[in-house]
């Protein structure tokens, strides 16, 4: 059974950080790209990062570049989500999500064959 799991979610003020966390598993993360989403309230969900199969190559959002990082811990088949520089603009549902092909570039919502049930993330001003 394949399962994605977040964590790490909260609120902070703005310029601070966080750290989510998405613990996956029932499938072979080196067959699959991960990537992280957001949906804020009344836009629709966005791709804000994704790791290549095997967690060589990240792609990030233009909104995002330079202030998130993700990465991929084999020995925890954990991806992670630092968050640096937040803004209020990224207060949103945060979503991990698996795609079943890598296609060298941020996957979109509908490439995604997997997702987990999402943490919220608040930035206050």
């Amino acid at each position: 059974q394949v399962q994605l799991v977040e964590s790490g979610g909260g609120s902070v003020q703005t310029g601070g950080s966080l750290r989510l966390s998405c613990a996956v598993s029932g499938f072979n993360f080196n067959k699959y790209a991960l990537g992280w989403f957001r949906r804020a309230p009344g836009k629709e969900r966005e791709g804000v990062a994704t790791i290549s199969p095997g967690g060589e190559v990240q792609y990030y959002a233009g909104s995002v570049q330079g202030r998130f990082t993700m990465s991929w811990d084999d020995a925890k088949n954990t991806t992670n989500l630092q968050m640096n520089s937040l803004q209020p603009e990224d207060t949103a549902m945060y979503y991990c999500a698996a795609g079943a092909a890598w296609v060298g570039r941020v996957l979109r919502r509908q490439e995604i064959a997997y997702w987990g049930q999402g943490t919220q993330v608040t930035v206050s001003s």
